[in-house]
């Protein structure tokens, strides 16, 4: 067993092996983690083995993932399962944020500030992936109700300190992460704090 901290606002990845485990444990509450991943062949990250959303979701017709749900790349191989989830709603479809959307949603003067797709870009570059490889990703502990009139709501987490769940590799997987500096809603409660890895 392996325990790694991740630092609020840094990203981590790690090779999780066939048939070992990952588990994600939101030490504070509230935290969102947003979460991609590879098959891996030769040691490498495969690029057509990434995850995909669509596939994923289609599969198991559910925009939301809990336990059981299994995530796919877009030939259908399973790439992870959630074995276990002690939150449940994880996000399928809000997406990473980003400098540019932070300027769009919240003004000009957050720019600055630091985002998930930075943090995406940055942790892909050590394993010889760049901007064309980061693709839609999942937000866990992250919710977002579907309203009826079809809108996103990204509204406090349904979390609480010390929940987690965890994922089974179906095949050697790279899982990438971006623990969310997201400080302008309320995903993270306006208060990015640290998580924990724990492979098994």
């Amino acid at each position: 067993m392996t325990t790694f901290e991740v630092a609020a606002r840094a990203p981590w990845s790690a090779i999780v092996p066939a048939g070992h485990t990952l588990q994600i444990v939101d030490l504070y509450g509230n935290q969102a983690v947003d979460t991609l991943f590879y098959g891996v062949t030769q040691g490498r990250p495969d690029p057509a083995l990434r995850y995909n959303a669509q596939t994923t979701v289609a599969a198991q017709r559910n925009i939301f993932l809990s336990t059981g749900s299994v995530l796919r790349a877009s030939d259908g191989t399973a790439l992870m399962t959630i074995v276990a989830d002690e939150v449940g709603n994880h996000d399928t479809i809000a997406g990473a944020c980003s400098k540019e959307s932070n300027t769009l949603r919240y003004g000009h003067h957050t720019v600055h500030q630091h985002a998930c797709a930075e943090n995406f870009l940055a942790e892909a570059t050590r394993w010889g992936m760049g901007k064309r490889d980061i693709v839609s990703n999942v937000n866990f502990f992250m919710y977002v109700p579907v309203e009826d009139d079809g809108t996103l709501g990204i509204v406090d987490g349904l979390s609480a300190p010390g929940k987690s769940l965890t994922l089974r590799a179906e095949i050697d997987t790279l899982v990438l992460v971006s623990n969310c500096p997201q400080i302008n809603n309320p995903c993270n409660g306006f208060n990015p704090t640290p998580v924990q890895m724990v492979i098994a």
